[in-house]
């Protein structure tokens, strides 16, 4: 059924939007495109400051009570649609952060609204099951209708999780178990004594010194375990004591990446020649080896098919688990349902992790031997939301009923075309334009990237950042061309007032 989501059926473009006046830096006007959400605003709308009053007021209300040290923006979502996001002084702007890259088809999208009035999702709601002791009993319905028809080639069992830290986390304990298991001789062989006693004070050989290998750069959520895999930013990660786990270094390319073919791929051998470097002579044993296809927080940074595809080959041939976090790439942001399809793996992940679009999380395997040998080994009260995964289902089927796959696919090429002539013409503010053929997962850096992030707003448009410098594009699966058009405009606007 996964396959049916990546070839879905072509959009009818019919309906012309309201027209607009030329842009200088796109070829031709707003495309004749049906819009999705013909209840959502032409073009975004400023009409105070932002903040505003209203939302300066109520986050000093909030303040009293929660950290608004990290706010963005008090938003307004009864007068949220579509790819608009309002704020409470009534401005709305084209969004095209969607809340870190978590919403896939929309604002108040109608479908997902049906979705919440099923019995099954008041059944969910109201008798909220601790899913490993009493799960309902349609949870494995809504499992094979929903989070599993969506799994990837070859994965075909799903460990339900709340969020994207607790997904790679749990990932993280499956795979040390599984080392473990084989280091044993097999599931079938008891604990000994000594390991039954040592891990109660934390020693081995109970509590074994093992690792989890991730990347300069790397951004993998800020629980206890994940965060040892994190390497984007300090801030992320001081006062928290970590475990001692290897870092390789992730490709640096070089862009255009046609003018630095050879560099490029020279660059990839060496961080290839390095991972199996470490995982051969790391003094704690590499369990698994974890990588983001595109790392998001750490600045967008990219890699070629033949990269990931050599990380399968080294992993296959030392016999450590290769792992893929998919929660800021998956569900179709890179007009593939999963960025890993794009690499032609001749075997798939061990595990592939996800969250954001899918609104709720989770790992996806196949090898049975991944369960643990024991019950309790891998568990907690909820281990996931039945009420989120029946709005996964419902995102699943909004994507395949609207081709959203395949039309972020082609919005992403329009987008990136558009990028491409903007950079040409303002070279200093468009630097390693990145993202080509990946949908609307694009990124470039910018000098005056914070300034830009702050006046964007003030333009109607809400946009996001990464690592130091760069400017990310994370719109939703239902961003249309005429949205492009509007985004495009405004940066050329955004490039004067920096």
């Amino acid at each position: 059924m996964a396959s049916t989501l990546r070839c879905s059926s072509k959009l009818r473009m019919a309906t012309r939007v309201p027209a607009a006046r030329a842009l200088s830096t796109t070829a031709r006007l707003r495309a004749a495109e049906k819009p999705f959400f013909p209840n959502e605003p032409t073009a975004p709308s400023i009409s105070t400051a932002i903040p505003g009053p209203k939302n300066k007021a109520a986050a000093a209300e909030l303040d009293e009570v929660f950290d608004v040290r990290s706010l963005n923006m008090l938003t307004d979502y009864s007068q949220s649609v579509g790819n608009y996001i309002a704020d409470l002084d009534g401005n709305k702007l084209l969004d095209v952060y969607a809340q870190i890259a978590s919403i896939p088809v929309g604002y108040n999208n109608p479908s997902l609204l049906e979705a919440t009035k099923s019995p099954e999702m008041t059944n969910a709601l109201i008798n909220r099951p601790a899913l490993g002791n009493f799960p309902s009993a349609d949870w494995s319905h809504i499992l094979k209708t929903g989070i599993l028809r969506a799994a990837p080639k070859g994965l075909n069992q799903v460990f339900t999780a709340m969020a994207g830290s607790d997904a790679n986390e749990t990932a993280y304990k499956a795979a040390f178990m599984y080392y473990r298991q084989l280091q044993r001789g097999g599931p079938e062989v008891e604990f000994t004594e000594e390991e039954l006693l040592s891990t109660m004070n934390n020693q081995g050989p109970g509590s074994p010194q093992l690792s989890i290998l991730s990347f300069k750069s790397a951004f993998h959520g800020r629980l206890f375990g994940s965060l040892s895999t994190t390497r984007s930013k300090p801030i992320h990660k001081l006062d928290i004591p970590a475990f001692d786990w290897p870092q390789a270094s992730f490709p640096q390319l070089k862009y255009p990446l046609e003018d630095h073919v050879q560099e490029n791929a020279l660059e990839e051998q060496r961080c290839l020649q390095e991972v199996e470097r470490l995982i051969k002579e790391f003094h704690h044993p590499v369990a698994a080896v974890m990588v983001e296809p595109i790392q998001s927080e750490g600045g967008d940074n990219h890699a070629s098919p033949a990269f990931f595809r050599g990380l399968r080959e080294i992993t296959k041939r030392t016999n450590v688990l290769f792992i893929v976090d998919e929660v800021q790439t998956g569900v179709g942001a890179t007009g593939k349902f999963w960025a890993h399809d794009h690499w032609n793996l001749e075997t798939p992940p061990d595990m592939v992790t996800f969250s954001k679009k899918a609104q709720t999380a989770g790992y996806y395997f196949g090898n049975p031997a991944l369960r643990p040998n024991k019950p309790y080994r891998q568990f907690n009260t909820w281990m996931g939301d039945p009420a989120r995964a029946l709005i996964f289902r419902a995102i699943i089927d909004e994507v395949e009923r609207l081709g959203l796959v395949e039309h972020t696919r082609v919005t992403g090429d329009y987008l990136f075309a558009g990028l491409e002539r903007l950079a040409q013409k303002y070279p200093e503010h468009f630097q390693n334009l990145r993202g080509k053929g990946q949908g609307t997962f694009i990124a470039w850096d910018t000098p005056k990237r914070d300034e830009v992030l702050a006046k964007a707003k003030t333009i109607g448009i809400n946009i996001g950042g990464s690592g130091a410098q760069a400017v990310r594009l994370r719109p939703m699966l239902v961003f249309q061309k005429h949205h492009a058009d509007i985004l495009l405009e405004s940066l050329e606007k955004l490039v004067k007032l920096v």
